[in-house]
């Protein structure tokens, strides 16, 4: 029974440790997602099971475009696989740093705030596992690291729990993926 109790007490500490966007405020360099995702960048991720074992690994190109505060991020994926896909983002800026997005696999609307050098954005995602559609909650941070390159970390959560990690590199000075 003792260990049962200090499992759930563990389980339940590291439940309560997040991060805010605001915990960035005074962090720099300040990331600017209107102005970095303008224009054509390429970023190289993976996603690691909870396990931390890597099981997929790809390239991204993206495409942004934007008229005043309303944005286009066009994206392709290329898997090491050979798998090829898209999401296209339409992104809307309130003018105060907080964002909403809507893609054709993203529910509802996905919102996002960014302060100093980090991005929040939150999301529920559908993706197709062995001929399934599986919902995940999605944690994605941004952190700008200087002008042309920004590292992303999304949690993929399911029940409340993280079932795989997605870790991403952009880099601004690159346009297109060498592996396609």
């Amino acid at each position: 029974m003792n260990k049962l109790v200090s499992f759930i007490v563990i389980i339940l500490g590291l439940l309560g440790c997040s991060s805010d966007v605001s915990d960035y405020r005074n962090s720099s360099p300040k990331l600017d997602i209107k102005h970095y995702f303008t224009g054509k960048l390429v970023g190289w991720g993976t996603i690691t099971k909870y396990d931390n074992k890597v099981t997929r690994r790809f390239c991204v190109e993206v495409i942004g475009t934007w008229q005043g505060n309303k944005g286009e991020l066009d994206e392709t994926f290329y898997f090491l696989d050979g798998e090829v896909s898209k999401r296209v983002w339409q992104l809307n800026l309130d003018g105060n740093g907080k964002y909403t997005g809507k893609a054709h696999d993203v529910i509802g609307t996905a919102k996002g705030q960014q302060t100093g050098m980090a991005f929040n954005w939150q999301y529920e995602l559908d993706v197709a596992i062995d001929n399934d559609m599986i919902r995940f909650d999605m944690d994605d941070w941004m952190y700008k690291l200087d002008d042309d390159r920004v590292m992303n970390k999304t949690a993929m959560n399911k029940y409340g729990i993280t079932v795989a990690d997605i870790t991403l590199f952009f880099d601004k000075s690159v346009e297109q993926c060498s592996n396609r």
